[in-house]
């Protein structure tokens, strides 16, 4: 059987895997609250790894990077329930209900939401929609975004300073943040957005602080990194390849063995 991915509407969104994905690296535009219904789901960072299986909520906040992997349940299905919490539904319920954030210290990207029946309640208000394959009206979807919005103020108030924080980001040190998340295989504009710069800007400052082009800086960084995984840690060229940002195997090994003159399973030859 195929993978199917059942998308109800833009910010409401039921997927199902039939076998264990490995889906790379996604960039977190916006706060997304999720609900496990079956399999597991373990999400990276590059700082912090969260396990999440059947029956746990989550909360990713937006502007993060992450790597993801979804495993079924044996002889099942990988499931799970996200909303979407856009800028613009949650500019719009602060103004409605004259919220203001107080200062927002940064903390984990993705949180687990301590059992809450009012979570369970309202994902369960969702699955005949999503499971009967029903479109959501769009005056149903907002109600039940912002009662979702409700729910998260209510069972987690310190999720406030979180949601209504607006800041885009920051200018922050280039050098640091490109040798912390050079493994994630997304295009340059979003490297650029998360350090605070135009890509313009970024392409020039990148250049200064690495006289390197970003493309090419980032495939020899990551050529470097799987040397040594594989040379010194005796791991597979496919167990590899994904973690450190190259879309598939075959141009992995071209770019591997380009450089080092060798296929990469030579090494552990």
């Amino acid at each position: 059987m195929e993978n199917r991915e059942a998308v109800k509407s833009p910010q409401i969104v039921y997927n199902c895997y039939y076998t264990r994905s490995r889906e790379g690296e996604q960039f977190i535009p916006e706060h997304i609250l999720s609900y496990q219904l079956a399999g597991t789901l373990v999400m990276n960072d590059g700082n912090k790894e969260y396990f999440f299986k059947e029956g746990d909520i989550r909360f990713c906040k937006r502007n993060h990077l992450v790597k993801f992997i979804k495993t079924p349940p044996a002889d099942g299905e990988f499931k799970s329930l996200s909303l979407y919490l856009d800028q613009e539904t949650l500019r719009d319920f602060s103004l409605e209900y004259g919220i203001k954030p107080e200062e927002n210290k940064n903390g984990d990207a993705v949180l687990t939401l301590n059992y809450n029946p009012l979570y369970q309640s309202y994902m369960n208000s969702l699955m005949p929609y999503l499971q009967e394959s029903e479109n959501i009206p769009t005056s149903l979807q907002a109600l039940k975004l912002k009662e979702a919005i409700l729910i998260l103020l209510q069972a987690n108030p310190e999720l406030k300073n979180v949601l209504f924080d607006f800041a885009e980001p920051g200018k922050i040190d280039l050098e640091r943040f490109m040798n912390k998340n050079f493994h994630f295989n997304v295009e340059l504009k979003r490297f650029a957005y998360l350090t605070g710069r135009s890509l313009a800007t970024f392409k020039r400052d990148f250049e200064k602080i690495f006289h390197s082009s970003p493309s090419r800086w980032l495939q020899h960084r990551r050529l470097q990194e799987a040397y040594f995984l594989i040379k010194e840690k005796g791991r597979a060229p496919s167990d590899v390849y994904l973690e450190l940002g190259f879309e598939d195997l075959s141009h992995f090994s071209f770019a591997f063995k380009k450089t080092y003159g060798m296929a990469p399973s030579k090494l552990l030859a």
